[in-house]
């Protein structure tokens, strides 16, 4: 009988585990999962992005994360190019979530992207990547997203995973689409308010749950150092605001990813501007980024501090035979 193919392999291997269903892992069993960004933007990564994405499927991952900018800003926005990406999305045997980034709908509006009205590229972007209820790959994962008066903004994603809350929001790198003006636009304050929201929730339901942990996704680096300095951050602010406040008062560890300048650390850059203290709760994970390729493996261990224990695995083609 023939070898199985590492795809299938990784798979049977995740079935026998029994860690093909991982919403249904108990709140006191460790996990993992995997994140990357900013990728792929040149013809090496998107070559090689299908081998990155084995890599993962490899390893018994609870849930995939992409931060944001699935091609590079010189790039067109159309249709066809953002088929391939989900089709290949799709392909992780894991659960895959995609938080939007501006590369994908507010930057759309460039001559070299098309020239698209960003919102409709967001439509795009909400029609193929943001299923209701549930997430993208082989394996889905159930997730809720907002109702009410919200419920088109079905990109804000959120999940509870053992002792851990997943927040997924749309803020995207330039300025996250503030506009041109020195008022905000009109997208960008709608949005702004359910970005608000999205965010307070996740953080009360962790606190109602007395949850360990907090995962907030977004694709902007939200300028951590201005705002450390009390630097009015364009774009970012009432974000910035918001999150000191929400960490502040929760008692358990909160690891923040993004993408967007392509930097990969680990740090805790979040100041409270009004008292000059570290957030010390609060990780910064900024993921890999184009030139260079990566994921960063997290392991969630309940009840251990810390609670995310973060592993970097730069990415190195397979050698040919």
């Amino acid at each position: 009988m023939s070898s199985c193919t590492a795809r299938f392999c990784a798979l049977l291997a995740t079935a026998l585990l029994g860690l093909a269903s991982p919403a249904s892992q108990g709140a006191d069993a460790p996990y993992r999962f995997g994140v990357f960004g900013d990728t792929p933007y040149n013809s090496f990564e998107r070559q090689h992005l299908p081998e990155l994405l084995s890599q993962m499927d490899q390893q018994p991952l609870a849930v995939v994360i992409h931060d944001g900018d699935i091609k590079s800003g010189g790039e067109r926005c159309d249709d066809r190019l953002l088929d391939e990406r989900l089709a290949l999305f799709q392909t992780s045997l894991h659960p895959f979530v995609l938080s939007a980034g501006d590369n994908e709908w507010t930057d759309c509006h460039r001559a070299s992207n098309g020239g698209y009205d960003p919102l409709e590229r967001l439509e795009a972007l909400r029609k193929r990547f943001y299923p209701q209820g549930h997430t993208l790959g082989q394996t889905r994962l159930s997730v809720r997203q907002p109702e009410g008066e919200f419920a088109a903004y079905r990109e804000f994603v959120a999940w509870t995973m053992g002792p851990v809350e997943f927040i997924i929001l749309n803020l995207p790198g330039s300025e996250n689409n503030f506009g041109p003006g020195t008022a905000p636009g009109a997208e960008h304050l709608a949005r702004s308010r359910v970005i608000r929201h999205w965010l307070a929730e996740g953080f009360a339901r962790a606190r109602d749950q007395n949850l360990q942990g907090i995962v907030v996704v977004i694709q902007a680096n939200p300028e951590f150092e201005q705002f450390a300095k009390g630097q009015k951050v364009r774009g970012y602010q009432a974000f910035l605001e918001q999150l000191v406040s929400e960490t502040e008062h929760f008692d358990g560890e909160v690891l923040l990813v993004h993408g967007d300048t392509h930097w990969h650390r680990i740090d805790r850059p979040l100041v409270n501007p009004q008292t000059g203290k570290t957030v010390a709760n609060l990780t910064r994970l900024e993921t890999y980024g184009s030139p260079f390729m990566g994921w960063v493996e997290v392991e969630v261990q309940p009840d251990q501090k810390p609670l995310f224990r973060l592993t970097s695995h730069p990415f190195t083609p397979p050698s040919q035979p």
